[in-house]
């Protein structure tokens, strides 16, 4: 059986997000172990929208570019109002867990659906809360979950793109055990 780890890396704005995503990219790492998070807008901004044709999205607002930009590298996501935080942004296989919780209306001690995600992955909730108050502040996630060789991998990567704080989480749920995740998510081409 494969031991799997999670990572979490917080960025104080997109360019630090997005160039670490890049970065990652570019190393030959699977995607499909990623994903980020963010806010969809900030409240002084007028319009936010965004429109899915096919395997292609496009988002309005301050960080519409990043977010459209990045679609192409992630599996599937999602944007969603959380109270107190606001419109999210998920991309990545996290974005299928937070619809699961969404749907089912999972409730775990007072974290959104978004840190209930965190917390199925297997995240100890004190850091999930954390997390939840790094986005309110208007930061990124980065979450990487995976394979421990691969992680390893991955954290190392990211240490060099110098997040504000970068956490390892050993010995966590298996992905392709958890809710909302499907095998199709898998699949490669």
């Amino acid at each position: 059986m494969t031991k799997n780890d999670a990572i979490v890396a917080v960025f104080t704005d997109h360019h630090g997000a997005e160039a670490a995503v890049r970065k990652l990219a570019k190393s030959g790492l699977e995607m499909k172990h990623f994903s980020i998070v963010g806010k969809g807008y900030h409240t002084e901004e007028k319009v936010i929208g965004f429109y899915n044709t096919g395997d292609r999205i496009k988002f309005w607002g301050q960080n519409g570019a990043i977010w459209g930009g990045l679609w192409g590298l992630f599996f599937g996501g999602i944007f969603m109002t959380v109270p107190v935080m606001g419109p999210v942004v998920v991309l990545g296989h996290l974005a299928a867990m937070v619809f699961a919780a969404v749907e089912g209306a999972v409730v775990v001690g007072g974290l959104s659906a978004l840190g209930a995600a965190l917390f199925g992955l297997g995240i100890p909730k004190d850091s999930v809360i954390q997390y939840e108050d790094a986005l309110k502040a208007d930061g990124f996630l980065l979450v990487a979950h995976g394979p421990v060789e691969e992680m390893a991998r991955a954290k190392a990567i990211l240490e060099t793109t110098e997040p504000v704080r970068l956490d390892l989480h050993q010995d966590v749920k298996d992905m392709a055990k958890l809710p909302g995740d499907h095998p199709e998510h898998h699949a490669t081409t």
